[in-house]
C-alpha cells in the first residue's frame, strides 16, 4: 500500500513538472496507420513504413512539400488541411486545382491525412503540400513552366520539390534553375520516366533525386527508365487518392518519386540541420542493394528503406572503405558526391564503367585551400589548387568500360580531414566521319549498301555524308538510336533538286524513308537531332542504307526460242526476270552423245526456278523445278549429239540479283562420265557389257575409289556365275544387308573369309593383299613359298607371301615402280576390275 502510494505520487510530481516545462519532452514518434484503406498500400510495407514511423522523432514538425505537376484536388476529404498556399502557373490568379488526377495522386503519397477514418495515409502525414500547376489537363508541359514551377517553390519555402513528369530534352535554362535550388538548399526528387529508355531531365541533372519503379518482388520494372543519372527505386504500384475525392491504384515512376520526396522529409524533419545534399546522401547510403551490390544503372544505389533512413547514422563519407583500387567504390558517368580524406595516408579510389568510348569531365571541390590530387589509371595525373568555392574541372579521356580515379591530399603531413566534393560528366566521342557539320564538308562514302555509326558529340551537331550514285537503282534509308534524347531526323538531296525531310517518328524512335527509285548522281544525307534538342548527347545512331544498282540482263531480248541465248561448254551466264512473265531462252549444243550438265546458282531465296530442256524440235526433254528457299538448280540427262534449248521462268520478278547458269557435256564411255581416259577404262567397259559390274546410277563409275568387301564379293560370284548358298554366321552381317547373298556364295567357294573375331567387315574397305588372295583363290591358287620375296616391303613372315610370290611368278600382279606392293594398302574400284578381266580372259 506504502508503494502503491509512492508510484502515485511520483507519477504527479511527474506530471506537475512538464506541465511547468521544467523537464523536456521524450521525442514522440506516428502511430500505425489505422486508415481504412491502409491494407491497399502494399507499397507501404516494401519501404517498411511502420518501422519507420516508430523512428521518425517529432510528429509535430511539418516540411513543405512542392507538388509541381498538374495541381492537386483542394477539396479531397484526405488531403484537405494538409497545404499551403501555391500557385497556379497557367492560369493567373486562380487555384491550382487539379483538372487530371496526375497531381493529386502524387499529393496522396505523399501526405494523406493518417488515422481520420478515411481512405489511406500518407509516408509523411504531417508534411505540407504545396500544389504548383505547371502542365495542362492533358498532363503535359514544357521547360518553361517546369523551371518557374521550381523556382516558385524555392522562393516561397519549400524545401522539398517532388517533379512525377519528365522532358527528354536537356536544357541550360532548366540546369540553371536545378542548380538555383541546390544553392538554396532545396532538394529536387524527379520521377525517370516510363518508356524503358533513358533517364529524363530534370531526373538526370546530377543534383536531382532520380526515382525509377520497382515490382512487388524487388526487380526493376521493365518500363522504368535507367541510366547513368538513377539514383534511387521504390514501389511501381500504389494505391492512392485520386480526383474527385475518391481513391485509385496508380502505377509508374511518377508515384515512385514522392514515396522518396516524402521519406527525404520524414528525415529532414527528424534531422533539420541538415542540408539538401546530406539528405540525399543519406537515401542513398540507406537503400537496400538490389541484385548488384552497390550503384548499377538498373536499380542505381538500391530501394528505399525509409526504417534505415531514420535509424542509421548519416556519414559524410558514404563510400569508405575505399582506399585502394580494389576496394574502388562505383559511380555513374553523372554523378555528384560529397566525401572526406580522412588524412593524408588516406586514399579515395573510384570506379566509374562508361557505355561509350569518350571522356570524363571531372568537377573538384575541396573544404579548404589544401589541394588534392587526382589520378587517373591510364597514367595521368592532376592537381586542385584548392578553390573551395568554384573548384576546378578536369577532363580527360577514357575507353569503353572500367576507369579508376584515384584522389589524395598534396599536403602529405595533413593530420586532419579534408572534405570535398566530386561532380562527373561524360563528354562521347567524335566519331571518325567529323568535320562534316556543313554540306560541302560532306563525308564521302562508297556507292553500296552500309551501315554507318556516329554521334551527335558537339552543340548543334550534324553529320552530312554524300554518296555519288554511278548506277540506277533503288535506295532505302534506315536511321535508329539508343537513346530517347536522340529524335531523329534525316534529310535527302539530290544534287541540284530540292530534298526531303523524313521524320515521322518521335523521341527514341526509328525513321525509315520509303523505297527511292535513283537515278545517277550526288546524293547529299543529313543525319541530325531535331532543332531543339541542340545540346550533346551521350548515345549513338546507326544510319542503314540499303543500295541496291538496277542491274540489266544482258541477254535480252531472249524471251523467245529463235532469241535464245547461245551458251558456249563450261562458261557462265548470268540473267534476271524483269517482271512476272518473263522468259529466258538459252541454247547449247552437244558435239557428240554424251551426259549434259545444267547448273542454275544465286538464285534469290524467296524465288522458285523453273527450267524445261527441249532438242532441237522443241519437243521436251525434262522438266525441272527448284525447291523453295534453295539458291541453286541442278540439272543431268544423257544427250545424243544435237542442238538443245532451255526455257527459265521464275514465280516472281526480281531485279536486285542475277542468277548464274552454266552448261557442260562428258562423253558417255559404257553409260560412265569418269572412265574416258582412264588408264582401266578397257576392263570396266568389258565388265560392264558382261553387266558384271555397274555404276553408281548418276553415270559415275568412280574407278580411283576404294572397292568394299561386300563390292569385292558381289562382283566376284556374278563373274563367276556361283549360285550354290548356305547360312552364314557373321556377327555384322545379316541377311537384310544387301550384298548378304553374294558374300555368302563367295565364303562357301572359299574365295573370301571373314575375320577371327567372328565379322566379316562387309563396309571395309579391301585391302590389295585380299584383292590378290580372293582373285588366287578363284584360280585354286594356294601359293608357293620359293623363292624370295618380289617385293621390298614384303618379307618372309607376311601372311600372304606364298600367294604373293605366285601370283607374281605367274604373271597376274605386278607392283609399282619403287619395287613395292603395298599389300594394306586399299584397293580400287579400278584395280580389281582390271585383275578380275584378266582372270576371265584366262
Amino acid at each position: 500500500m506504502k508503494l502503491t502510494r509512492h508510484l502515485l505520487l511520483i507519477a504527479l510530481l511527474a506530471l506537475v513538472v512538464e506541465l511547468a516545462g521544467m523537464v523536456p519532452k521524450a521525442e514522440a514518434a506516428y502511430p500505425q496507420s489505422t486508415d481504412p484503406m491502409r491494407v491497399k498500400q502494399v507499397y507501404l510495407d516494401m519501404i517498411h513504413i511502420n518501422e519507420a514511423w516508430a523512428a521518425a522523432g517529432d510528429a509535430k514538425t511539418s516540411m513543405v512539400v512542392a507538388v509541381v505537376d498538374t495541381g492537386v484536388d483542394l477539396t479531397h476529404p484526405d488531403l484537405a488541411g494538409n497545404f499551403v498556399e501555391g500557385t497556379n502557373l497557367l492560369q493567373s490568379g486562380k487555384k491550382p486545382s487539379d483538372d487530371n488526377g496526375h497531381g493529386t495522386n502524387v499529393a496522396g503519397v505523399i501526405a494523406a491525412t493518417m488515422n481520420n477514418d478515411k481512405g489511406i495515409t500518407g509516408i509523411a502525414p504531417n508534411a505540407k503540400i504545396m500544389p504548383i500547376k505547371a502542365l495542362e489537363a492533358d498532363g503535359t508541359g514544357g521547360e518553361a513552366k517546369l523551371g518557374e514551377g521550381i523556382r516558385y517553390a524555392v522562393d516561397h519555402g519549400a524545401k522539398i520539390v517532388v517533379l512525377s513528369l519528365g522532358l527528354n530534352k536537356y536544357s541550360d535554362y532548366l540546369a540553371n534553375i536545378v542548380q538555383y535550388a541546390e544553392d538554396h538548399d532545396v532538394l529536387l526528387v524527379a520521377a525517370v520516366g516510363n518508356e524503358g529508355t533513358s533517364v529524363k531531365y530534370p531526373a538526370a541533372y546530377p543534383t536531382v533525386l532520380a526515382v525509377g519503379g520497382v515490382t512487388p518482388d524487388k526487380h526493376a520494372d521493365s518500363r522504368s527508365n535507367s541510366g547513368p543519372e538513377l539514383d534511387l527505386m521504390a514501389p511501381w504500384d500504389v494505391y492512392t487518392t485520386s480526383l474527385g475525392g475518391g481513391y485509385q491504384y496508380q502505377d509508374g515512376s511518377s508515384m515512385a518519386a514522392p514515396q522518396v520526396a516524402a521519406a527525404a522529409a520524414l528525415v529532414w524533419a527528424k534531422y533539420p540541420g541538415m542540408h539538401a545534399y546530406q539528405v540525399r546522401d543519406l537515401l542513398k547510403q540507406t537503400a537496400e542493394d538490389l541484385e548488384i551490390a552497390g550503384w548499377d544503372a538498373k536499380t542505381g544505389y538500391g530501394l528505399l528503406r525509409v526504417d534505415q533512413a531514420l535509424t542509421q547514422p548519416y556519414t559524410e563519407d558514404r563510400f569508405e572503405p575505399n582506399n585502394r583500387q580494389d576496394k574502388a567504390a562505383k559511380l555513374p558517368v553523372h554523378a555528384s558526391i560529397h566525401a572526406t580524406l580522412s588524412s593524408a595516408q588516406d586514399q579515395d579510389w573510384y570506379a566509374i564503367d562508361a557505355a561509350y568510348d569518350g571522356a570524363i569531365a571531372l568537377l573538384l571541390r575541396s573544404g579548404d585551400s589544401s589541394g588534392i590530387r587526382v589520378r587517373v589509371d591510364s597514367g595521368e595525373t592532376y592537381t586542385s589548387g584548392g578553390a573551395a568555392d568554384a573548384g576546378q574541372t578536369f577532363t580527360f579521356p577514357v575507353r569503353k568500360g572500367r576507369t579508376y580515379i584515384q584522389l589524395q591530399s598534396v599536403d602529405r603531413t595533413r593530420k586532419t580531414s579534408l572534405s570535398y566534393s566530386l561532380s562527373t560528366d561524360f563528354l562521347i566521342y567524335q566519331d571518325p566521319f567529323e568535320n562534316n557539320d556543313k554540306q560541302y564538308k560532306a563525308f564521302a562514302l562508297p556507292d553500296r549498301s552500309q551501315t554507318i555509326r556516329g554521334t551527335f558529340h558537339k552543340k548543334g551537331d550534324l553529320d552530312w555524308f554524300v554518296l555519288p550514285i554511278e548506277k540506277s537503282g533503288t535506295m532505302r534509308l534506315r536511321l535508329s538510336v539508343d537513346t530517347a534524347r536522340i529524335d531523329p531526323v534525316i534529310f535527302l538531296q539530290k544534287e541540284g533538286e530540292k530534298g526531303v525531310t523524313i521524320d515521322q517518328s518521335g523521341d527514341g524512335t526509328t525513321e525509315i524513308s520509303s523505297l527511292m527509285e535513283l537515278l545517277p548522281g550526288q546524293y547529299y544525307i543529313r543525319v541530325s537531332n531535331i532543332k531543339d534538342y541542340s545540346e550533346p548527347i551521350t548515345g549513338e545512331y546507326a544510319l542503314v542504307i540499303e543500295y541496291n544498282p538496277k542491274l540489266i540482263d544482258p541477254n535480252e531480248p531472249n524471251d523467245k526460242s529463235y532469241q535464245a541465248t547461245f551458251v558456249g561448254m563450261f562458261s557462265e551466264y548470268e540473267g534476271l526476270f524483269h517482271k512476272n512473265d518473263d522468259v529466258d531462252w538459252f541454247e547449247f549444243r552437244m558435239n557428240k552423245d554424251g551426259l549434259a550438265q545444267v547448273s542454275l546458282t544465286n538464285i534469290p531465296s524467296a524465288r522458285t526456278l523453273f527450267a524445261t530442256l527441249y532438242d532441237s524440235s522443241l519437243k521436251e526433254q525434262g522438266f525441272y523445278k527448284s525447291q523453295y528457299g534453295a539458291d541453286s538448280l541442278f540439272m543431268e540427262k544423257a544427250l545424243d549429239q544435237g542442238t538443245y534449248y532451255i526455257k527459265l521462268q521464275a514465280d516472281k520478278w526480281f531485279l536486285s540479283q542475277m542468277y548464274q547458269l552454266k552448261a557442260g557435256s562428258y562423253p558417255l564411255v559404257s553409260g560412265f562420265i569418269d572412265i574416258d581416259g582412264h588408264w582401266a577404262v578397257d576392263a570396266i567397259s568389258k565388265l560392264t557389257q558382261q553387266e558384271i559390274i555397274s555404276g553408281y546410277g548418276n553415270y559415275r563409275f568412280a574407278p580411283d575409289r576404294s572397292i568394299t568387301r561386300a563390292e569385292a564379293a558381289t562382283v566376284l560370284t556374278r563373274a563367276l556365275k556361283l549360285s550354290k548358298l548356305r547360312q552364314l554366321r557373321f556377327s555384322d552381317l545379316t541377311s537384310s544387308h544387301w550384298a548378304y547373298d553374294n558374300v555368302a556364295k563367295g565364303v562357301q567357294a572359299g574365295l573370301i573369309d571373314g575375320y577371327p573375331d567372328g565379322t566379316f567387315g562387309p563396309d571395309r574397305t579391301l585391302t590389295r593383299m585380299e584383292m590378290t588372295q580372293m582373285l588366287a583363290r578363284s584360280m585354286n591358287m594356294t601359293g608357293k613359298r620359293r623363292g624370295n620375296s618380289p617385293f621390298n616391303d614384303v618379307d618372309e613372315s607376311y601372311w600372304g607371301i606364298g600367294i604373293l610370290k605366285q601370283m607374281w611368278a605367274d604373271g597376274w600382279i605386278s607392283g609399282y615402280p619403287d619395287g613395292t606392293f603395298r599389300p594394306d594398302a586399299e584397293a580400287t574400284r579400278a584395280e580389281f576390275v582390271t585383275m578380275l578381266a584378266k582372270v576371265l580372259n584366262r
